[in-house]
């Protein structure tokens, strides 16, 4: 009987474990408005170029992005490259950004959850997390269903939204530990 019940004991204490990791991070995404100015976490690496696309087109890839595997995201156009093998781009579309911004830089994917509760309240999917900006934490997500209402401006979020089919390309492409690179 002992070795039963150690073994519940330890089901439940994994379980509440669990839980508090989830509550924990669902109240670090959250920080009062006019908490401070946003600013890249001590990860971030020195800012990219700033240099233009090529030719014009807004679906180009920015230069100055790097080589090789990576996520490429244009702050200023609100666009996302996934860059394959001899910087191929393997796809592009628009998103959605929070309102709290990366710092142009290099980073790389730090941790991802297949489902959670955005800060807004609304069900994502799909979150690839690569930032963390004065406690908000920052990555990609597609939510499940159009939320009922626009986002709040006062609430400090991270999540830089894509539809469904873009948020299973980047969760099928951006595993832990690639790259991402946030230009201007």
């Amino acid at each position: 009987m002992a070795n039963g019940s150690s073994g519940f004991v330890l089901g439940l204490t994994a379980a509440a474990l669990a839980t508090v990791g989830t509550l924990a991070y669902q109240a670090s995404a959250t920080v009062p408005a006019g908490f401070g100015t946003p600013r890249a976490s001590a990860s971030a690496a020195p800012a990219v170029s700033k240099a233009p696309r090529v030719g014009g087109d807004p679906a180009a890839l920015p230069g100055g992005s790097g080589r090789g595997p990576r996520v490429v995201y244009s702050v200023a156009a609100g666009r996302v490259w996934l860059v394959g093998k001899r910087d191929r781009i393997v796809r592009t579309y628009q998103v959605t950004a929070g309102t709290v911004d990366p710092v142009p830089g290099a980073y790389t994917v730090r941790s991802r959850s297949n489902t959670v509760t955005g800060t807004d309240g609304t069900p994502i999917e799909h979150v690839v997390r690569f930032a963390n900006v004065d406690g908000v934490a920052v990555g990609f997500s597609a939510a499940v269903r159009k939320p009922k209402s626009a986002p709040d401006p006062d609430v400090r979020t991270g999540g830089i939204r894509e539809s469904r089919a873009d948020g299973l390309a980047m969760w099928k492409f951006a595993t832990i530990g690639v790259n991402v690179v946030v230009v201007p």
